[in-house]
């Protein structure tokens, strides 16, 4: 969740993260590159370090090039549909019932398993054993081939109390205290750049949100706050970069 480094796991910002975190922010993810060169400007980035950036990530597959723009990859516009739903989750009312997923295929190969895996942490499910997932049955959301393909699925009231179930399978205090010190940061923080970066780290932190109903989660949960600092963060760069890009628009 962290490093030892920076407890609040925040990453530099490159040319890199700042074209990945515009275009993950961007609804369709495609903008042109003088777009992008003046959006790196506001970091002080040199439109030479973008334009290099952008011919490396089309090269890794990060990014398509239709037509003179730049877009995510399918990848990475999933990745983009995860942050969103961490940001606006598409809960149900809960009735005591837990999602519970069973690994039926055998001699699965390590690709699958992985696959599996990061597919399992995306639909929030916690590993009680090997092969064996589970959750509060309160989110509304499909599930792709590579999980439909390797599991069964039941709903099932566990016996023991809920909210100790939650704990055990979620370290929600060390969730809600990384959450808290964002939160302070945020409201700390001064400059855009550094800003930005919070954001960013705000956003992979609400990935690893359990989005738990609220009677299983400890009282003054940060999630929603969280979230609030990104929406706000959201509104002010959004209007940062406008009046920038209005201000450098070339005749």
């Amino acid at each position: 969740m962290t490093n030892e480094d920076d407890p609040l796991g925040l990453r530099p910002l490159t040319a890199r993260s700042v074209i990945l975190s515009t275009l993950l922010g961007t609804h369709p993810p495609r903008l042109g590159a003088g777009r992008l060169v003046r959006v790196g400007a506001l970091f002080g980035i040199s439109e030479g370090t973008v334009r290099v950036a952008l011919s490396r990530m089309v090269a890794a597959g990060d990014l398509g090039q239709p037509d003179g723009f730049y877009e995510l990859s399918e990848r990475l516009r999933l990745r983009q549909a995860r942050q969103d739903e961490s940001r606006s989750p598409s809960t149900r009312a809960w009735d005591g019932a837990w999602e519970v997923a069973i690994v039926t295929a055998e001699r699965r190969p390590a690709a699958e398993r992985a696959a599996l895996r990061e597919a399992m942490a995306a639909l929030r499910l916690a590993e009680v054993r090997e092969g064996v997932w589970m959750r509060p049955d309160n989110l509304s959301r499909g599930r792709p081939a590579v999980v439909a393909g390797q599991c069964a699925f039941l709903r099932a009231v566990p016996e023991e109390d809920p909210a100790s179930l939650a704990g055990s399978l979620w370290d929600l205090p060390a969730w809600a205290r990384h959450a808290r010190a964002l939160q302070s940061a945020f409201d700390a923080a001064t400059t855009v750049a550094g800003r930005f970066a919070l954001a960013a780290a705000a956003l992979r932190h609400l990935l690893a949100d359990p989005l738990l109903p609220a009677g299983l989660l400890p009282g003054d949960w940060p999630g929603d706050g969280l979230r609030r600092r990104y929406d706000l963060f959201e509104a002010e760069f959004g209007a940062l970069v406008r009046d920038h890009l209005r201000a450098t628009d070339r005749p």
